[in-house]
Protein backbone atom coordinates (compact mmCIF):
# COMPACT_ATOMS: atom_id res chain seq x y z
CA UNK A 1 0.00 0.00 0.00
CA UNK A 2 1.16 3.59 -0.75
CA UNK A 3 2.15 5.58 2.32
CA UNK A 4 -0.59 8.91 2.71
CA UNK A 5 1.11 11.91 3.64
CA UNK A 6 -0.23 15.01 2.02
CA UNK A 7 -3.25 14.82 -1.17
CA UNK A 8 -2.84 17.86 -3.08
CA UNK A 9 -5.46 18.39 -6.38
CA UNK A 10 -9.05 19.48 -7.45
CA UNK A 11 -11.34 17.90 -5.84
CA UNK A 12 -14.96 16.45 -7.40
CA UNK A 13 -18.25 16.84 -5.51
CA UNK A 14 -21.19 14.28 -4.46
CA UNK A 15 -24.10 16.29 -3.46
CA UNK A 16 -25.78 13.26 -2.52
CA UNK A 17 -26.43 11.95 1.41
CA UNK A 18 -26.95 8.21 1.95
CA UNK A 19 -25.06 6.80 -0.88
CA UNK A 20 -24.72 2.88 -0.12
CA UNK A 21 -22.04 0.78 -1.20
CA UNK A 22 -24.69 -0.49 -4.03
CA UNK A 23 -24.46 2.73 -5.12
CA UNK A 24 -20.76 3.07 -5.28
CA UNK A 25 -20.37 -0.28 -6.83
CA UNK A 26 -23.42 -2.44 -8.19
CA UNK A 27 -23.77 -5.91 -7.04
CA UNK A 28 -23.49 -7.39 -11.17
CA UNK A 29 -19.66 -6.21 -10.96
CA UNK A 30 -18.45 -7.98 -8.08
CA UNK A 31 -17.53 -11.15 -9.64
CA UNK A 32 -13.73 -10.21 -10.30
CA UNK A 33 -11.41 -12.07 -8.35
CA UNK A 34 -9.04 -9.16 -8.79
CA UNK A 35 -8.82 -5.65 -6.72
CA UNK A 36 -8.72 -4.12 -10.00
CA UNK A 37 -11.08 -2.62 -12.41
CA UNK A 38 -13.91 -1.69 -10.66
CA UNK A 39 -13.74 2.14 -11.66
CA UNK A 40 -14.93 1.60 -14.33
CA UNK A 41 -18.46 0.43 -12.66
CA UNK A 42 -18.00 3.14 -10.18
CA UNK A 43 -21.29 4.93 -9.97
CA UNK A 44 -22.57 2.95 -12.41
CA UNK A 45 -26.90 3.24 -12.56
CA UNK A 46 -26.07 7.38 -11.72
CA UNK A 47 -23.40 7.43 -14.86
CA UNK A 48 -26.45 6.49 -17.10
CA UNK A 49 -28.12 10.10 -15.99
CA UNK A 50 -28.25 12.83 -18.15
CA UNK A 51 -26.05 15.43 -17.17
CA UNK A 52 -23.83 13.29 -14.92
CA UNK A 53 -20.50 14.27 -14.67
CA UNK A 54 -17.84 13.11 -11.95
CA UNK A 55 -14.31 14.05 -12.61
CA UNK A 56 -11.44 11.70 -11.84
CA UNK A 57 -9.51 13.72 -8.99
CA UNK A 58 -7.62 12.59 -6.25
CA UNK A 59 -10.31 13.93 -3.91
CA UNK A 60 -14.42 13.39 -4.06
CA UNK A 61 -16.31 15.96 -1.36
CA UNK A 62 -19.67 13.77 -0.39
CA UNK A 63 -23.18 13.70 1.81
CA UNK A 64 -23.32 12.32 5.25
CA UNK A 65 -23.58 8.87 6.11
CA UNK A 66 -21.23 8.15 2.59
CA UNK A 67 -20.64 4.38 1.93
CA UNK A 68 -23.65 3.07 4.09
CA UNK A 69 -25.16 -0.10 3.00
CA UNK A 70 -23.27 -3.71 2.95
CA UNK A 71 -20.10 -4.33 3.37
CA UNK A 72 -18.29 -4.72 0.63
CA UNK A 73 -14.84 -3.98 -0.10
CA UNK A 74 -15.28 -3.29 -3.57
CA UNK A 75 -16.70 0.17 -2.51
CA UNK A 76 -13.53 1.50 -1.56
CA UNK A 77 -11.36 -0.62 -4.12
CA UNK A 78 -14.08 0.71 -7.21
CA UNK A 79 -12.93 4.70 -5.82
CA UNK A 80 -9.66 4.18 -5.63
CA UNK A 81 -9.28 2.37 -8.98
CA UNK A 82 -11.36 5.32 -10.40
CA UNK A 83 -8.72 7.94 -8.94
CA UNK A 84 -9.77 8.76 -5.74
CA UNK A 85 -7.46 9.31 -3.13
CA UNK A 86 -9.84 10.06 -0.17
CA UNK A 87 -13.35 10.85 0.63
CA UNK A 88 -14.35 14.03 2.69
CA UNK A 89 -17.57 14.01 4.15
CA UNK A 90 -19.92 14.82 7.22
CA UNK A 91 -19.81 10.96 7.79
CA UNK A 92 -19.11 7.63 6.93
CA UNK A 93 -20.28 4.16 7.88
CA UNK A 94 -17.74 2.66 9.99
CA UNK A 95 -17.43 -0.41 8.15
CA UNK A 96 -16.91 1.59 5.23
CA UNK A 97 -13.94 3.62 7.01
CA UNK A 98 -12.39 0.73 8.11
CA UNK A 99 -12.02 -0.97 4.58
CA UNK A 100 -11.01 2.52 2.93
CA UNK A 101 -8.00 2.98 5.18
CA UNK A 102 -6.99 -0.85 4.63
CA UNK A 103 -5.73 0.08 1.14
CA UNK A 104 -4.87 3.88 1.70
CA UNK A 105 -8.15 5.46 0.81
CA UNK A 106 -8.41 8.01 3.08
CA UNK A 107 -11.96 9.23 4.92
CA UNK A 108 -11.92 12.70 5.98
CA UNK A 109 -15.08 13.68 8.38
CA UNK A 110 -15.54 17.33 8.04
CA UNK A 111 -18.65 19.24 9.25
CA UNK A 112 -21.25 19.82 7.11
CA UNK A 113 -20.50 23.57 6.09
CA UNK A 114 -16.68 22.56 5.81
CA UNK A 115 -17.76 20.03 3.44
CA UNK A 116 -19.75 22.46 1.51
CA UNK A 117 -16.97 25.63 1.53
CA UNK A 118 -14.18 22.44 0.31
CA UNK A 119 -16.31 21.69 -2.43
CA UNK A 120 -17.09 25.58 -3.35
CA UNK A 121 -13.24 25.94 -3.55
CA UNK A 122 -12.63 23.14 -6.15
CA UNK A 123 -9.25 22.47 -4.54
CA UNK A 124 -8.09 21.21 -1.60
CA UNK A 125 -4.68 20.37 0.37
CA UNK A 126 -5.26 17.30 2.92
CA UNK A 127 -2.11 16.84 5.64
CA UNK A 128 -2.66 13.82 6.93
CA UNK A 129 0.84 13.90 9.79
CA UNK A 130 -0.80 17.36 10.93
CA UNK A 131 -4.25 16.67 10.65
CA UNK A 132 -5.71 19.24 8.77
CA UNK A 133 -7.44 19.98 4.92
CA UNK A 134 -6.31 23.53 3.43
CA UNK A 135 -8.56 24.58 1.05
CA UNK A 136 -10.07 28.48 -0.53
CA UNK A 137 -7.98 31.77 0.44
CA UNK A 138 -6.75 30.28 3.11
CA UNK A 139 -9.04 27.81 5.12
CA UNK A 140 -8.32 25.36 7.21
CA UNK A 141 -10.77 22.84 8.89
CA UNK A 142 -9.29 19.92 11.37
CA UNK A 143 -10.02 15.97 11.22
CA UNK A 144 -10.04 13.16 13.81
CA UNK A 145 -8.54 10.34 13.31
CA UNK A 146 -7.18 7.13 15.22
CA UNK A 147 -3.84 7.22 16.09
CA UNK A 148 -3.23 3.21 14.65
CA UNK A 149 -4.63 4.72 11.77
CA UNK A 150 -2.93 7.63 11.18
CA UNK A 151 0.51 5.81 11.38
CA UNK A 152 -0.63 2.69 9.44
CA UNK A 153 -1.44 5.27 6.22
CA UNK A 154 1.51 7.10 7.36
CA UNK A 155 3.62 4.55 6.76
CA UNK A 156 2.08 2.31 3.65
CA UNK A 157 1.01 -0.72 6.16
CA UNK A 158 -1.21 -2.70 5.25
CA UNK A 159 -2.83 -5.51 7.01
CA UNK A 160 -0.34 -7.86 5.48
CA UNK A 161 2.55 -5.41 6.09
CA UNK A 162 1.68 -5.12 9.99
CA UNK A 163 2.24 -8.83 10.28
CA UNK A 164 5.23 -8.77 8.85
CA UNK A 165 6.72 -6.52 11.50
CA UNK A 166 5.99 -8.97 13.33
CA UNK A 167 8.06 -11.75 11.44
CA UNK A 168 9.85 -12.82 14.91
CA UNK A 169 7.20 -13.32 17.26
CA UNK A 170 5.54 -15.47 14.52
CA UNK A 171 8.79 -17.79 14.05
CA UNK A 172 8.85 -17.97 18.31
CA UNK A 173 4.90 -18.94 17.90
CA UNK A 174 5.40 -21.86 14.91
CA UNK A 175 8.75 -22.98 16.77
CA UNK A 176 6.90 -23.57 20.13
CA UNK A 177 3.27 -25.29 18.25
CA UNK A 178 5.58 -28.08 16.89
CA UNK A 179 4.19 -31.08 18.80
CA UNK A 180 6.12 -34.17 18.32
CA UNK A 181 3.89 -37.60 17.10
CA UNK A 182 3.88 -39.97 14.40
CA UNK A 183 5.12 -39.20 11.15
CA UNK A 184 2.35 -39.55 8.80
CA UNK A 185 3.94 -38.53 5.68
CA UNK A 186 6.31 -41.36 3.42
CA UNK A 187 9.85 -41.42 4.01
CA UNK A 188 10.33 -43.05 1.20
Amino acid sequence: MEAVTVIDGPVSVLDRDDVDTDQIIPKQFLKRIERTGFGEFLFYDWKQEPGWDLPANPVLVAGRNFGCGSSREHAPWALEDYGFRAIIAPSFADIFRSNSTKIGLLPVELTEQECQAVAAAGHVEIDLAAQEVHFGDGQVARFEIEPETKHRLLHGLDDIALTLQQGDAVAAYEATRERPGPVTTSLA
